[in-house]
């Protein structure tokens, strides 16, 4: 039955491979410290491998889910003439597939089912650009920004109509799902850009450690945290919205401060992540406070002051991932920030931060945007159902 809907979604046929996979145990004498050591190694391995983020649910996984270590960015562009039929064609395959991969299962039709048996935290997140909206026929709830001052703009790295983010603890399930569901996309629409991206690996740090750039800052201290969330990053049907902004680092420039500029420009301490006014990476930056020479300890133009946020609600989740391209022929690094904001209203939130950040942020001048898009999260979606019904259906 599985099959003849993929049939009638995409007009072919698919082969559907399974995949199996079993585990044995290893029972090892005492004095056999060293193996002892490496079973409890590949045990450690193993939990990571296995590890599953359930698709289905009224908030699609892939937003406050714990970041994983690896994630690919990839945005899609419509072809003239698409309506609402082949959008909600699209989305019942990708929503059906998505699910069969993070789930540890192959994709209908994947004839590299081995690829797909170890998920690793596997999560897949839609998004939805204006251009789709406007397809379906639909006003989009989101908008462009706008110009700012500070950006470099690519097309190479903007826009897009659907987002696919991919995420997971290894690289090749990244790298095999996307290669999935960019193909169940194909009869649909056009690749327009890909990034990717990563973090820390899995065990390097404790869950919930606050990730560092690369520029060596500790990044996403401020962001919202339990109750707060429902408010500041999720609307009330379970959708959300995402601003996903390339961001180049002036690395070559950032080396050539000291730690004391570096701290200055960020407001933080480069060891701690603390505020300047303050000792410890969560204490709350004392904007009041002076220093011996009379002058604010959290100078004006610091990043810490110029992004702060007083009401809670209108607080950002930061969920950035590190890019490192080939460097150039002269060794000049290629590497920044795929910087990934949500919440819950991006007019309300994302843009009156970033307008403070263009107007007056010391750190802009090791920093340049160069790319820029936006997209509405729509809620996930219960078994057997589809992302994007509620628009589409």
């Amino acid at each position: 039955m599985t099959l003849d809907r993929r049939t009638l979604i995409t007009g072919g046929a698919g082969a559907v491979v399974g995949a199996a996979a079993g585990a044995g145990g290893v029972v090892a004498l005492p004095e056999k410290a060293a193996a002892l050591s490496e079973q409890a190694a590949g045990k450690a391995a193993g939990d990571v491998g296995s590890g599953t983020v359930a698709f289905h649910g009224p908030r699609q996984a892939g937003v406050t889910t714990e970041p994983p270590a690896h994630a690919a960015f990839v945005a899609f562009t419509l072809p003239a003439g698409t309506d609402r039929r082949a959008l909600g064609r699209m989305m019942r395959l990708l929503s059906d597939d998505a699910a069969r991969l993070t789930r540890g299962e192959p994709a209908l039709g994947d004839t590299d089912a081995a690829l797909a048996a170890l998920p690793a935290r596997l999560t897949i997140t839609f998004g939805f650009g204006p251009g789709l909206y406007t397809a379906a026929g639909v006003r989009p709830p989101i908008a462009d920004l706008p110009a700012f001052r500070i950006d470099r703009l690519e097309p190479r790295w903007s826009g897009g109509d659907l987002l696919l983010q991919i995420c997971a603890d290894d690289p090749l399930t990244v790298t095999h799902a996307q290669r999935m569901l960019i193909k169940d996309a194909r009869p649909f629409a056009a690749v327009r850009w890909v990034q990717t991206g990563f973090r820390r690996s899995p065990g390097a740090q404790p869950a919930g450690f606050t990730q560092r750039n690369v520029l060596g800052q500790l990044d996403g201290t401020a962001n919202p945290t339990g109750a707060v969330m429902d408010t500041a990053v999720w609307a009330r049907d379970g959708s959300t919205t995402l601003v996903v902004r390339r961001i180049r680092a002036e690395i070559e420039k950032w080396d050539l401060l000291s730690v004391a500029d570096k701290e200055n420009a960020a407001g933080r301490r480069m060891a701690t992540g603390a505020p300047l006014s303050g000792h410890l990476e969560h204490d709350e930056p004392d904007f009041a406070k002076l220093g011996d020479g009379g002058l604010p300890v959290m100078p004006d133009y610091a990043h810490v002051t110029r992004a702060h946020v007083i009401d809670p609600a209108l607080k950002i989740l930061r969920r950035p991932y590190n890019f490192d391209g080939a460097p150039n022929a002269s060794g000049q690094p290629d590497s920044g920030l795929i910087f990934a904001s949500f919440q819950a209203d991006i007019t309300r939130q994302y843009v009156p931060i970033q307008s403070r950040l263009a107007e007056k942020d010391l750190l802009n001048e090791w920093i340049t945007p160069i790319g820029s898009a936006v997209f509405a999260i729509p809620p996930g979606c219960a078994e057997g159902g589809w992302i994007g019904a509620e628009v589409l259906g």
